[in-house]
């Protein structure tokens, strides 16, 4: 346990130096730009305007940032040790290959969990420059957050195993941007959406009835049991290759 401790320390020591952190920052204050632009019907209150607030500023965060930040920050979490030989340098020292896999796992699934925070801080705060009425709806704002970030796990499992896999920092993220473009038109299948991994994130965190057509009227139940599935497998498939990986 302190080994693991040990390992996901220098990990975010690595990560901390870099400027990834600015990335982080990039989604939360263009949505709420949206969000603070976004135009309230007249007499709308209520649930209901919280829902069409988080539904427009999910449709950027969601369908594009999240994806993107899943492949960037997996990729950039390998880049050192992909440079003068340093996985070679980091194996020789008294580290498991499942503790190093979990310690890059864990970060880059931390990093995004900041960022989800700093967009529901982003969604406060357009709220409030909205002069909204009424309660927060915590239930429906929590959900979304916490869906979102449930969904990103497959894609940095995937990513995270590419990752593994090249040596080339550009080559994951053209990957993965590749693959997130088409969202714009996969999310509206009904078909297809809710076996696509990148389209997971906007899927969880569109509030039900702000968009009820193609794969946005999935019931959650649905898409939990698709993004945990998909989670199982390429985790699975992605500790072990670089268990049996020659170094």
């Amino acid at each position: 346990m302190s080994a693991f401790l040990r390992m996901l320390s220098a990990e975010t020591l690595k990560m901390s130096k870099s400027g990834i952190w600015l990335i982080i920052l990039a989604s939360p204050l263009l949505s709420l730009l949206i969000g603070a632009t976004i135009s309230v019907p007249d007499g709308a209150g209520g649930t209901a305007i919280w829902a069409l607030m988080l539904g427009a500023m999910v449709t950027l965060h969601g369908l594009l940032f999240l994806p993107i930040m899943a492949g960037l920050f997996s990729a950039f979490i390998c880049r050192y040790e992909h440079t003068g030989g340093g996985w070679k340098q980091l194996l020789v020292l008294p580290v498991t290959r499942t503790g190093v896999y979990l310690a890059k796992f864990t970060v880059v699934a931390g990093l995004l969990a900041l960022s989800q925070l700093c967009f529901l801080a982003a969604l406060l705060g357009a709220a409030k420059f909205q002069a909204f009425p009424g309660p927060v709806p915590w239930g429906l704002l929590l959900q979304s957050v916490l869906g979102g970030w449930i969904a990103c796990l497959p894609l940095i499992s995937l990513q995270l195993g590419v990752s593994l896999s090249w040596t080339s920092f550009a080559a994951p993220l053209a990957l993965n941007v590749s693959l997130t473009i088409p969202n714009m038109l996969i999310v509206n299948s009904a078909t297809y959406a809710p076996f696509y991994p990148w389209a997971q994130p906007v899927l969880a965190m569109m509030p039900r009835g702000e968009a009820d057509y193609g794969a946005f009227n999935l019931p959650y139940q649905s898409l939990l049991i698709t993004i945990l599935g998909s989670f199982l497998l390429f985790f699975l498939a992605g500790l072990t290759y670089f268990r049996r990986k020659e170094i």
